[in-house]
């Protein structure tokens, strides 16, 4: 586990960190306004580019996904070769070429090429995941959960901008529906690039000795430790349920007669609910643990599921989406305060590039079943495969409880 620098006084390392953090909340704001994007349209555009059969519309969203979990290896060894902030403005033009290729596949309505500049997009998004984690890299232990939230914070602003520059632009280009929404994302990526110019560097000046010089444990060996694998599974089970009914969502409301504007502003509400509680989830860790702020968003994602099940009306819909993205923020950020309990310094890279390879790589194909599920079973189909994972989950955080309070005694 990664130890306080005790050349660095904690005052000023605490106040660098508090500076990355509110830029990389930035970043999340501006860089992270994109996935909304991609997920509002990415179903909706697959189902425009598509014929009679729409069962593949959904798949242009798990492309997406499915990048960010063939990105998190790779960023994480560019930014360890090259630096956070080089890797970070590398990351940040991907996505611009990616969503410009999107655009243009509208025009010419190619349906696997807007797939893959989806998936072009979700390798940019890899990046975008590691702020979290990059936020982690200054301060002390007790800032590190704070300075997570306090980046998570950012979605906050992009659960408003992406939305509304759907809205706003996704008609620009008519007759090509939602190319200008694409072409909205790529002004969003230049943003990102101006904030990171003004980050300080991520290892603090005069943090040498031991913890420089220790080799770094062998990665099987960082993954088999009961917190790591039990903050993974956490982790994962919450994003890959948030995706697998988030990504049938607007399917689902469109099927029922709702809007492209309702389904929109469900996805906004959604956003909001991921990324408003960052304000205090922090301060909960802090105060009532990890673990429990984990346990307490699976059941959070129960209750999602409870209210998407009751009925179909537009209440039902936005309810089900604000709880969901409520017990994704709480399950999410605990488990990765989790993960970073679980490697030292110089295990940072690959223990964080493991986590999110395997975290996205579920959630892709969560995404993908979500439109499989929709399309041959409905809408409850979606809904009800939240139970059994959360039952999972919780027996998994409860049996790593009692192995600790075992070894502690």
């Amino acid at each position: 586990m990664m130890q306080d620098l005790p050349q660095i006084d904690a005052d000023e390392e605490n106040a660098v960190a508090r500076r990355n953090a509110v830029l990389y909340a930035a970043c999340q704001a501006f860089g992270g306004a994109v996935g909304p994007i991609n997920i509002a349209l990415g179903g909706l555009a697959g189902s425009y580019l598509l014929g009679v059969d729409k069962s593949l519309a959904t798949l242009p969203v798990s492309g997406y996904t499915l990048g960010i979990a063939l990105g998190a290896l790779p960023a994480a060894a560019l930014m360890r070769r090259v630096g956070r902030k080089a890797g970070f403005m590398a990351g940040a033009v991907v996505g611009i070429l990616g969503l410009l290729m999107a655009a243009w596949s509208l025009s010419i309505q190619a349906f696997w090429l807007f797939g893959l500049s989806l998936l072009a997009s979700g390798v940019s998004g890899s990046f975008v995941q590691q702020y979290r984690f990059a936020a982690a890299d200054r301060g002390t232990s007790s800032f590190k959960a704070k300075a997570i939230s306090w980046v998570l914070v950012g979605g906050v602003f992009a659960a408003i901008l992406g939305p509304q520059a759907v809205i706003w632009t996704k008609d620009l280009l008519l007759p090509t529906p939602f190319a200008g929404a694409f072409l909205s994302g790529t002004a969003l990526l230049a943003v990102t690039l101006v904030v990171l110019a003004f980050l300080s560097p991520s290892t603090p000046s005069g943090a040498g000795g031991s913890a420089a010089t220790r080799p770094a444990r062998p990665l099987g060996e960082i993954m088999r430790q009961p917190r790591f694998m039990v903050a993974v599974l956490c982790g994962t089970a919450s994003y890959a349920l948030m995706s697998l009914v988030m990504t049938a969502a607007p399917l689902a409301m469109i099927g029922c007669g709702f809007t492209a504007e309702d389904s929109t502003l469900g996805i906004q509400w959604h956003v909001l609910a991921m990324f408003v509680p960052s304000f205090f989830t922090g301060n909960l860790i802090n105060r009532f643990g990890k673990a429990s702020i984990v346990a307490t968003g699976l059941l959070i994602l129960v209750a999602c599921g409870l209210l998407a099940l009751a009925g179909v009306e537009l209440m039902h819909f936005w309810g089900a989406l604000i709880l969901l993205g409520i017990g994704w923020n709480f399950g999410f950020i605990g488990a990765t305060a989790m993960v970073t309990e679980t490697y030292r310094a110089e295990e940072k890279g690959k223990a964080q590039g493991a986590n999110d390879f395997i975290l996205f790589g579920t959630v892709a194909f969560a995404s993908f079943m979500s439109g499989q599920m929709l399309n041959h079973w409905g809408w409850g189909s979606v809904n009800w495969t939240i139970f059994p994972v959360v039952v999972i989950s919780l027996a998994a955080l409860i049996w790593l409880a009692r192995l600790e309070r075992r070894a502690a005694t």
